[in-house]
């Protein structure tokens, strides 16, 4: 039933949102140079590695840390609009429509902070697919803005963002069901349209 509701909403989604999309990637163009859409590797489900679909939000070649803070001169200006409200997000539907990812789960986590987690703890993650959205994704809604006040933005996601959200990932896997994941899902949707973290 999880798969059927990833596969049928990813649909809609993208069913409605392309105008949206493709508005988007022409900004990013416009914007600075460079394509309109970034991959990276992320680790999947049963730990197999995938590469992410995102829409650009940084300047092509920006050397730095794999995690972003507020205020990084990196992000450019459409990309500051896209994350605030989420936008680059977007393309991820096309992961969820691939089966690689589904709309709720553990956010995928690049190989070196994955690597970093205790080993029962990254077998009871990538037991299930990696998700758009999840309970700590709602709770870290403004994980950049904590980043930015601190004074290594890298060693603050490790060692305090990493084990909470273990935490909120740990609980996911525990309990998750459709139920739950509609309401992550409409949880998530309000979040978003207040535009604010």
């Amino acid at each position: 039933m999880k798969r059927c509701m990833d596969v049928l909403l990813s649909l809609l989604g993208l069913a409605l949102l392309w105008p949206l999309g493709l508005a988007v990637a022409l900004a990013i163009r416009l914007d600075s140079p460079g394509p309109a859409l970034f991959r990276q590797e992320r680790v999947g489900l049963h730990g197999r590695p995938f590469r992410i679909h995102k829409f650009r939000t940084m300047r092509v070649g920006g050397a730095g840390p794999q995690v972003t803070a507020g205020g990084d001169a990196r992000i450019t200006r459409v990309g500051r609009v896209l994350r605030r409200y989420k936008l680059d997000e977007l393309p991820q539907l096309i992961d969820v429509l691939q089966g690689r990812m589904s709309l709720v789960g553990p956010r995928p986590e690049v190989p070196r902070y994955m690597a970093l987690y205790p080993p029962e703890a990254r077998r009871a993650i990538l037991s299930v697919r990696p998700g758009i959205t999840d309970p700590a994704s709602i709770a870290f809604r403004n994980e950049e803005a904590l980043l930015a006040a601190a004074p290594d933005a890298e060693r603050a996601y490790i060692d305090t963002i990493m084990p909470l959200k273990q935490r909120y990932y740990l609980d996911y896997v525990a309990h998750h069901s459709l139920g739950a994941d509609l309401r992550i899902l409409l949880s998530t949707a309000a979040v978003l349209l207040k535009g604010a973290p």
